[in-house]
């Protein structure tokens, strides 16, 4: 049997049988095929259209550090038959989506001088136009045998036309919040010519217990923090958790058996198992390829701690690098062909990158003053970030990947562990802060520095991870 495969009979921490459900109901949530109201298009074409739309009137830059946000109007969403309150709930979490980002201001209903008379009206642009709205988005919804159906159109309101073709997304009902998301994602990509980023899953680890005693578990999030579910309880410590590229599997790091070692989980099933593991050996910090083919993860033998790989298929592995410095935190690049890392080979935690297949000498990339560590190249292969320390400040940062502009996002008390959004234009964090019970909380930072917020999440969390877009 190859070192990765399941066993039939071990499975992870126990759950309750109430939370197996809706667990599996969010993450394999179908949601059917998003046609193109006027051309019947699938979901991917659709996507592709909004990024390619990138010299329409409305778009915004936001490569540099200051933007002003776009005023845009939401006219309340049409209850189509059935859907009763989850129209403005959806509606609500549209406007979240897109106000979170700091790129778009909601020009308040109050303000609103005229309401579209359907969803299928013409829209009457000098209204809009009074009260300064530069995009307008009409939407409605539906709920019909536990399926909810919820379309949009988007409007230039001083060009006096539609931005894109009307779209809708149907889903069971108990993923209407990922059917909001896809019409915010859709609004994002559109306006911005970026690829969005609503509809995607966060891992962490949820905190209790005091300071010097905590208890972990592994739960998956909506981008923004709603709906936790957990795969794992607290009765072993948990740490690190990552995504297979297509979101399916999950690494993390369990001290269940009092050693840190690495474990596979299926997330559709919550079966998990370990990695093939030595004696006398211990792992941990494990990335998956993006290609999925290889995991990446470091391994502790005899006071020593090296980047290994490992065949997925055959579970054969082998050691990256071999020196007496404690090398740990590997990322690859989106390409797979390069792993950035942290070692201290030159006397303090610093940055270094090399060929994913360790064919040669690894490459210095930090320099500046302090200790570096904990980088996650971006999936858009620019940028890599990092944590930073420098004295008794911590920041998140990011540099190119040859180590240059060097560019420092936050500053705290202690901010560490960064993640990268899909679109790679937004990371988020882990932050505590000083006194009490030095409470951990997620945070989130525009890759310019812009917009930094904590999520709504309740109680203490660490170790985020971003997963990919939905499908």
């Amino acid at each position: 049997m190859s070192p990765l495969a399941r066993p039939a009979t071990t499975r992870s921490a126990p759950l309750r049988p109430a939370l197996l459900a809706p667990l599996a109901a969010a993450l394999l949530l179908a949601i059917a095929p998003m046609a193109s109201l006027a051309q019947g298009l699938t979901a991917s074409d659709m996507t592709n259209m909004a990024q390619e739309e990138s010299d329409g009137p409305l778009r915004i830059e936001i490569t540099g550090g200051q933007v002003e946000a776009m005023p845009i109007a939401l006219a309340p969403f049409f209850d189509e038959g059935g859907a009763g309150d989850l129209a403005a709930r959806i509606q609500e979490v549209v406007t979240a989506d897109l106000t979170g980002t700091d790129l778009f201001r909601e020009i308040p209903v109050s303000a609103h001088v005229a309401r579209p008379e359907g969803f299928d009206a013409p829209v009457a642009y000098p209204d809009w136009r009074a009260i300064n709205a530069e995009a307008l988005i009409v939407g409605a919804v539906s709920l019909q045998d536990g399926r909810v159906t919820a379309k949009f159109r988007l409007y230039d309101v001083f060009s006096g036309q539609p931005l894109g073709d009307g779209m809708q997304f149907d889903a069971d009902q108990t993923g209407w919040r990922r059917v909001a998301h896809k019409v915010a994602d859709q609004v994002y990509a559109r306006i911005t010519g970026e690829s969005p980023y609503f509809d995607s899953r966060v891992v962490f680890v949820s905190e209790t217990g005091p300071k010097d005693a905590r208890l972990k578990r592994i739960g998956i999030m909506d981008y923004d923090g709603a709906n936790p579910l957990w795969v794992t309880d607290d009765s072993a410590l948990v740490v690190s958790p990552r995504f297979s590229p297509d979101g399916s599997q999950l690494l993390y790091t369990s001290f269940q058996n009092g050693l840190p070692q690495v474990m596979l989980m299926d997330v559709a099933t919550l079966s998990a198992w370990p990695l093939k593991q030595d004696a006398g050996t211990m792992s941990f910090a494990p990335r998956f390829s993006p290609d999925g083919r290889w995991i990446v993860y470091s391994r502790e033998q005899g006071g020593n701690t090296d980047i290994w790989q490992m065949d997925v298929a055959t579970g054969a592995e082998r050691p990256l690098t071999e020196t007496a410095a404690i090398e740990t935190s590997p990322s690859y690049s989106p390409d797979g062909r390069r792993i950035v890392f942290e070692s201290d080979q030159s006397g303090s935690q610093q940055i270094y990158v090399m060929p994913a297949d360790g064919s040669a000498e690894p490459t210095r990339l930090s320099f500046g003053e302090g200790s570096y560590g904990t980088p996650a190249w971006s999936p858009k292969g620019d940028l890599i970030a990092f944590t930073r320390r420098n004295g008794d400040k911590f920041h998140i940062g990011v540099m190119r990947p040859d180590g240059t502009e060097e560019k420092l996002l936050t500053e705290s008390f202690l901010d560490e562990g960064p993640t990268w959004a899909p679109n790679g234009r937004v990371v988020m964090f882990t932050r505590q802060t000083p006194g009490g019970d030095g409470t951990p909380r997620l945070h989130s930072v525009d890759v310019t520095g812009r917009n930094m917020r904590p999520l709504d999440i309740e109680g203490a969390a660490s170790d985020p991870d971003w997963g990919p877009l939905l499908p």
